[in-house]
């Protein structure tokens, strides 16, 4: 397969978003380091300043504890939704995972909204609308992802509904041919990472909750 995500001529500048400590780039930065990307972050949790648009190719934002419309609370948030949808409007290529897919949802005029929480494996399937997406389509029919939210997003005005899972409708969309991509499932969580996960936010027990054993039993399926 050849990754439309992935053809420039010069270093492909990625910038990404963080917004707590213990959630950061994870098993994506050797990923994007092989493939020669210059990485660069904001860490919004320390008051770091965000670029402005022309500073980057690819946005990539992570995952948070904190819901999307904390806006007194986290006052960055709206200063971090005007940079996500300035991305959006100039053809940045932008991902978002968890509350980053939530985000970018949001920019993109699909609410977010509190659910039963989602934390572990769970499988996740790809929806017919899928088999026509260049960034999606060949994915596995359904495989094992892991989870980690109690929020989910609508799918947005104009985006393809890619993937759902047992316990939530709306795993993934994409929006203008997958030049934006929002997930709501991790991507980037390595098995290393887990006890710090639930150390920094227990969960708390439901039905689609793991315990933290459950969580990291199989080592193979976070290198997979």
């Amino acid at each position: 397969m050849t990754d439309p995500w992935l053809h420039w001529r010069m270093a492909l500048r990625v910038h990404w978003l963080q917004h707590a400590e213990h959630e950061g780039l994870g098993a994506i930065a050797p990923w994007l380091r092989r493939r020669g990307c210059r990485l660069t972050a904001t860490r919004l949790q320390r008051g770091e300043r965000l670029p402005g648009v022309r500073a980057f190719d690819w946005l990539i934002v992570m995952g948070g504890p904190m819901n999307i419309y904390q806006h007194d609370r986290y006052p960055w948030l709206v200063r971090e939704k005007d940079l996500i949808n300035d991305a959006c409007v100039t053809n940045k290529k932008v991902l978002g995972l968890c509350l980053g897919g939530q985000l970018l949802a949001d920019v993109l005029g699909g609410p977010v909204t509190n659910q039963s929480s989602e934390i572990g494996w769970f499988d996740v399937e790809m929806t017919a609308e899928a088999a026509r997406s260049r960034v999606f389509s060949d994915l596995a029919r359904a495989f094992p992802a892991f989870h980690w939210h109690g929020d989910t997003f609508a799918i947005p005005p104009r985006a393809r509904h890619v993937m759902r899972s047992a316990a939530c409708a709306n795993q993934g969309f994409e929006a203008d041919d997958g030049r934006l991509v929002g997930l709501q499932c991790h991507l980037e969580v390595r098995h290393s990472d887990v006890g710090r996960w639930v150390a920094e936010d227990p969960p708390a027990p439901g039905p689609w909750v793991q315990t933290p054993q459950e969580m990291s039993r199989s080592p193979a399926r976070f290198a997979a």
